[in-house]
C-alpha cells in the first residue's frame, strides 16, 4: 500500500519538524550536515513506508547520536525516551558489511558472520531495527554512484545477496524491487541498460494495450456484477531479467512485461474475477498460481494468471483483495506496529517462524560459510510450499525432494527416508516437489541416510541444512565404516572417468590431507563432496587424448532394442504378448492383458481409454496380468513436450534425454509462430517407470517449458 497524499503529506511535514528542531541544537559544521542529511534520507524511505513516528526519529537520530554530534539529553528533549533508546539500539547492533573484495562463493569471516547472525536475530527480538537497516541500505544503494567501482560493486553483491532476499521474505515490497533494481544495475550494467532501452522504446505501444484491456476487464467485470479496481501494474528491470533467464525466454517473449493489476473486496470476488478473465481470454497453461489457498512464505497472497489478450498478446493478471495488497506492499512492516510490553502480532510471529529456524544451527560443526550457504538458500524466494498428509504447509527452497521434506519435518525422518509417495505414489526420492503437493515419507526402521544423497549430480538434496544434516551423521559414524565406503565411493568414481589409482597422491595434495586413508574418510564422512573429487579428477585427465569428453549423445533412431519382458498370465501360463502402441505400458504400472485374433495378448495401461472401449465391447476377453518378477529391457514411449520456442530449444531437450541414458527413437516437432511455442512428440526407450518419470521431471524444470507429459 503506498501511502496516500494526506497521509504521505503528513508524514513529510512531520519529518521536517523533526530536522528543524534538531538543526537548531547542531553545531553548523560539514560533520553534523552529513551525519543530518543521511538520517533524513533514511526516515524519508521509512515515511514512505508509513512507519511510525518512533521508528523515523530513531532512524534520524541514530548517525548524530553514534558519531557523538548530539548528546542525549538534547534528544530526549526534541523527542522521546523511546526513540531514543531505539537509535541506541542500532547502534548496538551494528551493521553487515560483506566488504569490498567480497562476491558470492567467498565465505564470511567470523565478524562478519556474527553481524549477520545479529541481524537477522533481531527480526524475532525487535523487528523495527531491521525496517531501519533494510531503509539504511536502500540509502546507500541509492548514492551508490558517488563510490568507487571497488566499494560500489560490494554494496550491490551485499545487497543482492543478503538485504533484497531479506526484504522479499519479510514481504516489504517497495523496499524489495528498488534494491534489486539498483544492485543488478551496478552489476550486470549492460543487461540493465538493454532491458532499461527496450521498456522505454515500447513503453507508450505498452501502455496503450495495458489501457486496452483494463478497459476490458473492467466492462467484463461490471457485466458480472464483481466490484473491482483494474489498473496496470508496473514491471521491473531485475525481475524481468531473472524470468528471462529462468525460462531461456526473448524480451519479446516476456508476457509479464504486459501486467494488470485487479483488487477486489473479498476473497469471492477474487476467484469471480478470475472466472472472468478466463472467460473472457485463452489462459496460458502452466501460468497460474493460486498464493490466496497455499499463501507464500512471507504469507503474500494473490492469484496469478496470464492470458493471451486482445489481438492474442501475451498479458499477466494478479487478482488480490484490498487487504492483499497492502499486506503485499508493505509486508511485514504493516505488522510492526506494536508499543513496548504489548502482545506481539500473531500473523508477524506466523511470517518469521522460518528465521527462528534459520538462526539454529544445522549441526555441532557447522562453519560460517555453511551458514552463510543456508542463510542465502532461506531467503531467496524460489520456495516450494508442499503439504503433508494431514494438510500442514511445508515451505521448502526450490528444487527440493522429499528428502528435503523428511528433513525439514524432523530430522530423525530424515535419516530413515526410504521412499515417498507424491499425490498418492511413488517418487524417486530425487523428484522435484512441486507447489501443493501432498507428501508422505516412507520410513524404515532405523536411521541410515545414504552417502549417494550427498552426490549432487544425482539430485537428492536442494536444502544446505538438510545436506548439513546428513554429513553430521555420517561423522558421528565408526571410524573404519567411514573409511570403506569413502575407499569404495572414490574407486567407483574414479572407474567412471576412468582415471588411474596413481591419482590418489595428487588429490591428497590438492586438498591439503595426509594421506589416501585421509582422502577415504572424508568423502565417506562427508567432509569432502564427492563432485569436488571428480572435478579435481577431471582436470587432471584433462588434455590427454583418451580422457573422457563427455557422454556421447545417443543418434536419433539409433535405440537399444532389447527384447521386453515376459508377462504372467493369471490361470493361462506363457503366450505370445505384445504392447499397445495407443498407451506404451512400462514397468511396474499396473496393465491389462486383451486377447487378440492371432495376435496374442495386448498389454494395455490398465487406465487406457482404449482398453475401456474395447471392454465394453467384449469384456470376456480382458485378463488380468503381471509383469513378473523378470521385467527388464526396454520399452517405447511417447513424450509430448510444450515450450516456448528459442534457439537451442531442441539441443537442450536432446541433451537432457541423453544425461538419463535414454535413447530417442523418434523426434517431430512443430513451431506456432503466433504465440512462439513449439510442440515436440518424442519416442524415447526407458527401462522403467522411475526413469520416466525423472525424465519427465528434469524436462519440466528446463527453462521455456510449458509442459512435458507422457502421451495418454
Amino acid at each position: 500500500m503506498k501511502t496516500t497524499t494526506t497521509t504521505a503529506a503528513a508524514g513529510a511535514a512531520a519529518l521536517d519538524a523533526l530536522r528543524a528542531a534538531i538543526d537548531a541544537r547542531l553545531a553548523p559544521d560539514g560533520a553534523c550536515a552529513a551525519a543530518m542529511q543521511q538520517g533524513v534520507d533514511t526516515a524519508a524511505i521509512l515515511v514512505a513506508l508509513d512507519a511510525e513516528r518512533e521508528i523515523v526519529a530513531g532512524a534520524l537520530l541514530q548517525p548524530l547520536l553514534s558519531r557523538a554530534l548530539l548528546s542525549r539529553a538534547d534528544a530526549v528533549a526534541i523527542v522521546d525516551e523511546a526513540a531514543v533508546r531505539l537509535a541506541e539500539e542500532l547502534a548496538r547492533l551494528g551493521e553487515f558489511r560483506a566488504g569490498s573484495q567480497w562476491a558470492p562463493g567467498r565465505g564470511l569471516s567470523a565478524s562478519q558472520a556474527d553481524a549477520l547472525r545479529r541481524m537477522l536475530l533481531a527480526v524475532v527480538t525487535d523487528p523495527r531495527l531491521v525496517l531501519v537497516r533494510l531503509a539504511e541500505q536502500l540509502r546507500r544503494m541509492r548514492a551508490a554512484r558517488e563510490l568507487d567501482e571497488a566499494a560500489r560493486l560490494g554494496l550491490a553483491w551485499e545487497t543482492q545477496e543478503i538485504y533484497a532476499p531479506l526484504a522479499n521474505r519479510l514481504g516489504i515490497w517497495q523496499l524489495k524491487w528498488e534494491l534489486e533494481d539498483l544492485s543488478f544495475r551496478w552489476l550486470e550494467p549492460a543487461e540493465y541498460r538493454c532491458i532499461a532501452r527496450w521498456l522505454n522504446e515500447s513503453r507508450i505501444e505498452r501502455e496503450r494495450y495495458i489501457q486496452t484491456v483494463i478497459a476490458e476487464i473492467s466492462a467484463e467485470l461490471s457485466g458480472a456484477g464483481v466490484v473491482a479496481e483494474v489498473v496496470g501494474r508496473p514491471k521491473h528491470i531485475y525481475s524481468i531479467w531473472r524470468k528471462m533467464h529462468r525460462k531461456g525466454l526473448a524480451f519479446e517473449q516476456m508476457f509479464d512485461v504486459r501486467a494488470v493489476r485487479i483488487i477486489t473486496s473479498s476473497v469471492e470476488d477474487c476467484y469471480a474475477a478470475l472466472g472472468v478473465v478466463h472467460g473472457r481470454w485463452h489462459y496460458i497453461p502452466g501460468e497460474f498460481d493460486d498464493y490466496i489457498a497455499t499463501p507464500k512464505d512471507n504469507l503474500y497472497r494473490s492469484l496469478h494468471t496470464a492470458v493471451l489478450g486482445p489481438s492474442a498478446v501475451p498479458v499477466e493478471i494478479q487478482i488480490r483483495t484490498r487487504e492483499m495488497h497492502e499486506h503485499a506492499e508493505l509486508g511485514v512492516a504493516a505488522h510492526w506496529r506494536y508499543k513496548e510490553g504489548a502482545a506481539r502480532d500473531a500473523a508477524y510471529d506466523r511470517k518469521i517462524e522460518w528465521l527462528r529456524e534459520l538462526l539454529a544451527p544445522a549441526s555441532d560443526t557447522e562453519s560460517d560459510s555453511d551458514f552463510l550457504s543456508r542463510v542465502r538458500a532461506d531467503l531467496f524466494d524460489d520456495r516450494v510450499y508442499a503439504l503433508t498428509p494431514r494438510g500442514e504447509v511445508v515451505d521448502l527452497p526450490g528444487g527440493a525432494t522429499p528428502i528435503d521434506f523428511a528433513y525439514h519435518v524432523h530430522t530423525e525422518l530424515g535419516h530413515r527416508c526410504r521412499g515417498a509417495r507424491v499425490n498418492g505414489r511413488l517418487v524417486p526420492l530425487n523428484h522435484r516437489l512441486a507447489n501443493g503437493e501432498v507428501v508422505e515419507i516412507i520410513g524404515g526402521k532405523k536411521p541410515r541416510p545414504s552417502r549417494d544423497w550427498l552426490i549432487e549430480r544425482e539430485g537428492f538434496l536442494a536444502s544446505p541444512r538438510s545436506r548439513a544434516k546428513v554429513r553430521a551423521w555420517f561423522k558421528r559414524q565408526d571410524q573404519g565404516e567411514n573409511l570403506r565406503e569413502g575407499r569404495q565411493m572414490f574407486e567407483r568414481e574414479l572407474a567412471r572417468l576412468g582415471g588411474e589409482h596413481a591419482l590418489v597422491s595428487d588429490l591428497v595434495g590438492e586438498f591439503r590431507l595426509t594421506g589416501a586413508d585421509a582422502l577415504y574418510f572424508a568423502i565417506g564422512s562427508g567432509e569432502l563432496g564427492l563432485a569436488q573429487v571428480a572435478g579435481a579428477i577431471e582436470r587432471r585427465l584433462r588434455g590427454k587424448p583418451d580422457a573422457p569428453g563427455g557422454r556421447d549423445m545417443p543418434p536419433i533412431g539409433a535405440a537399444r532394442r532389447e527384447q521386453a519382458a515376459p508377462v504372467q498370465v493369471e490361470g493361462i501360463g506363457d503366450l505370445l504378448s505384445t504392447h499397445a502402441r495407443c498407451c506404451n505400458p512400462v514397468p511396474p504400472e499396473p496393465v491389462t492383458g486383451y486377447v487378440t485374433v492371432g495376435r496374442g495378448i495386448t498389454l494395455h495401461r490398465s487406465g487406457c481409454r482404449n482398453l475401456r472401449r474395447l471392454a465394453a465391447r467384449a469384456p470376456e476377453r480382458l485378463l488380468q496380468v503381471d509383469w513378473g518378477k523378470a521385467a527388464g529391457g526396454r520399452y517405447p514411449v511417447e513424450i509430448v513436450v510444450r515450450a516456448m520456442d528459442r534457439r537451442g530449444l531442441l539441443r537442450d531437450i536432446t541433451t537432457v534425454v541423453a544425461e538419463e541414458h535414454i535413447d530417442i527413437e523418434r523426434l517431430d516437432s512443430q513451431g506456432d509462430s503466433a504465440q512462439g511455442s513449439a510442440d515436440l512428440s518424442l519416442r524415447v526407450a526407458v527401462g522403467g517407470l522411475p526413469e520416466l518419470t525423472r525424465l519427465l521431471a528434469r524436462l519440466s524444470a528446463m527453462p521455456g517449458i510449458i509442459s512435458a507429459r507422457r502421451r495418454a
